[in-house]
């Protein structure tokens, strides 16, 4: 009997830009992740973000070498997290906001610029209640370009 017969999501569960922002409250100009590439409940989510030259940011930062901001980097790990979020505890988690509540470790390894392909995988590392922890990387062409511990509280809107 495998995972999917006895009711266990077993992965491979995609979702386009209309579900996430189902999930989630965010929207265009912060909403940072374009797609989920992969979702296990409870245990990780994996997303891209398809990164622009018409992305806000890059008018200020900066313009004659645009680079993504790592705080955006890192939001993107927070919304990949936010989702994921939802999607374990169901439907009626839809809407409810995920705030980020500490952000340890984090990392940036090289820049990331308009034309890469943001791959950001956020994996569980413990919850308790509403407060959930998140071990996240974010990656382009399989290299690494950061990392980060976090931490997150699920609210009622």
């Amino acid at each position: 009997m495998n995972g999917s017969e006895i009711g266990v999501d077993t992965g491979n569960v995609e979702m386009d830009i209309q579900r996430i922002m189902e999930m989630i409250p965010h929207r265009y100009p912060f909403l940072m992740i374009d797609r989920v590439v992969d979702i296990i409940a409870d245990v990780s989510a994996t997303c891209i973000k398809n990164v622009s030259i018409n992305e806000s940011f890059f008018a200020g930062h900066f313009p004659k070498e645009a680079v993504m901001p790592g705080v955006l980097i890192i939001e993107a790990m927070a919304q990949t997290a936010a989702v994921f979020v939802v999607h374990t505890l169901g439907p009626e988690a839809e809407g409810k906001v995920v705030y980020f509540m500490s952000i340890e470790s984090a990392r940036f390894r090289r820049p990331v610029r308009p034309g890469d392909q943001l791959v950001i995988k956020a994996v569980k590392q413990q919850s308790r209640k509403n407060v959930w922890k998140f071990s996240g990387k974010a990656t382009v062409g399989g290299e690494l370009v950061a990392e980060a511990n976090y931490a997150a509280m699920i609210m009622d809107s």
